[in-house]
């Protein structure tokens, strides 16, 4: 099986999540070796509420989230978003990632993280984007790192609901330029 270049060189594209991506959404977040670091699958019945949500998120004025697409054939390869949450008694965004594993390794996840960042940013909305990897997620911090995100903290995030799982606080400035 020939695999796709998909490095930050090649056109990732991110594109509004739609009615249509329930198997995507289904391969993210019902597979265990995707969810490793997430507290595990979610069930049907959960997923196809998220994909609700997935879908109504820009339409409430408080987010967004995107399929990862590869820009030359279309493919799914993962997902990317950013959503209002209270932290530390603060509205600010929250971004999550995920790309499916034959994709993993190449990029994918900072280019398209950065381009959702920039989506956000675009909205003068809320100032803050944070980030909360697992601490025992290394490549998910280190699109964190790549991306001028700053370590705040190590603390502990309640997800799901009921399971507490141990994160880096990683905050980006939405209202400072972008550097370099």
């Amino acid at each position: 099986m020939q695999q796709t270049d998909l490095s930050p060189r090649s056109a990732v594209r991110l594109v509004l999540w739609g009615k249509d991506d329930l198997g995507l959404l289904q391969k993210v977040m019902g597979d265990p070796a995707m969810t490793h670091h997430l507290g595990g699958p979610e069930s049907e019945a959960k997923i196809a509420a998220r994909q609700s949500r997935y879908e109504r998120l820009p339409d409430s004025g408080q987010g967004r989230m995107f399929k990862i697409e590869d820009g030359a054939t279309g493919e799914a390869v993962g997902s990317v978003g950013y959503w209002e949450r209270t932290w530390r008694g603060e509205r600010v965004y929250e971004t999550g990632w995920s790309v499916l594993p034959a994709f993993q390794g190449r990029g994918i996840a900072s280019t398209a993280t950065a381009q959702a960042v920039a989506s956000a940013r675009c909205e003068r909305k809320l100032r803050f984007l944070h980030a909360f990897p697992s601490v025992d997620n290394p490549p998910s911090n280190a699109v964190c790192r790549k991306l001028g995100f700053t370590l705040l903290e190590e603390c502990v995030v309640e997800y799901p609901r009921g399971s507490f799982m141990r994160c880096n606080d990683w905050r980006l400035d939405l209202f400072r330029e972008k550097l370099g």
